[in-house]
């Protein structure tokens, strides 16, 4: 999806910079012919504030998972969209840390189950809402598909990358080596059928009214496309200030 955004849009290679953290999604920037970095765990956001404050002319992509952003880097999540610096975020979201084990994460539903959180009990934690954490922390630009919906999520990442701010974008995934099998959601078939079965499509429905609760209801769209003045730019007015003091 996000290599056919950069190809539909027609953007220079020699000017994208893709970003990615520890996790399912960790080797995604490997894949790229752009400039790229493989970051530690939960600091991608913060490598790719780096670079685009260095040069603001790149256009910067962040790709990774729910434990990656939403927990030990939720902090950086929380303040790149506070600050509104144009980059891309596209968090794949499958409800566990898959690839080390299947633990719960932030996105783990209440009462599902993992290796940290097994029956009969199950995870007595509740989850974060991302598109609502997003919409909420000041991001520009909010939307969430599910991985089935691969056309509509591509033209998602496509108004993203030319959005000039924090465009988040939330992509629903299937763990069927751990999450699914944990708690007997079937296998990777039948797990993105589930996807598209239950995903609700309302555009331009308030953030804050965008539930996910994966047996039954996952709503998705784009919520949030709003402007407002982008950190390098505003940056860059600042220092000329202080350069005709």
């Amino acid at each position: 999806m996000i290599a056919r955004a950069i190809d539909n849009i027609g953007l220079d290679f020699s000017k994208v910079v893709v970003v990615s953290g520890i996790g399912c999604t960790g080797r995604t920037s490997g894949y790229f012919k752009t400039g790229t970095y493989h970051t530690t765990h939960g600091r991608a956001i913060a490598f790719a504030e780096g670079v685009k404050i260095a040069n603001p002319e790149l256009e910067v992509i962040v790709v990774s998972g729910d434990g990656d952003l939403a927990a030990i880097g939720g902090n950086h999540l929380i303040h790149a969209c506070r600050r509104n610096i144009d980059m891309t975020i596209v968090c794949v979201n499958n409800f566990n840390y898959g690839m080390t084990g299947g633990q719960f994460g932030p996105t783990t539903e209440h009462e599902r189950y993992s290796q940290t959180s097994p029956r009969p009990v199950g995870n007595v934690e509740h989850p974060f809402n991302l598109v609502k954490l997003a919409a909420s922390s000041g991001a520009t630009f909010v939307a969430r598909w599910t991985a089935v919906q691969a056309r509509r999520a591509t033209k998602s990442i496509e108004k993203g990358i030319k959005k000039e701010g924090l465009s988040f974008i939330e992509i629903i995934g299937a763990c069927p080596t751990e999450f699914g099998r944990m708690n007997r959601l079937g296998n990777g078939v039948e797990m993105h059928q589930h996807l598209l079965e239950v995903a609700e499509i309302q555009n331009g429905l308030p953030a804050h009214e965008a539930e996910l609760q994966y047996d039954t209801r996952i709503v998705c769209g784009e919520f949030v496309d709003i402007e407002k003045p982008e950190y390098t730019s505003v940056l860059h007015q600042m220092n000329e200030k202080l350069k005709k003091r």
